[in-house]
């Protein structure tokens, strides 16, 4: 039974091992991105809008336009005079 243990208890360290070296590289990458975005902010460009672009290069392209669709459509009906409003 202790060699069952033994044999676990190595191949959760090899695992717990590598999930850490993961957590750094990616601890590294995230550093490197806000590098980059520094970088961005430095040469006057708008970081949120850099964000975003990111956020919608990432949707295929019907799901962008189904965004782009909703927002174009939320923003008229918030500018949109109120039922309410006429009413009165």
């Amino acid at each position: 039974m202790s060699d069952t243990v033994g044999i676990a208890g190595d191949r959760i360290r090899s695992i717990i091992e590598r999930v850490e070296q993961l957590d750094e590289e990616i601890k590294g990458l995230m550093e490197g991105k806000k590098e980059i975005f520094a970088e961005a902010k430095g040469e006057g460009l708008d970081v949120k809008i850099l964000k975003e672009i990111l956020k919608l290069r990432k949707l295929d392209k019907d799901e962008r336009d189904e965004h782009e669709t909703l927002l174009d459509v939320y923003l008229r009906a918030m500018d949109a005079p109120s039922p309410m409003a006429e009413a009165a």
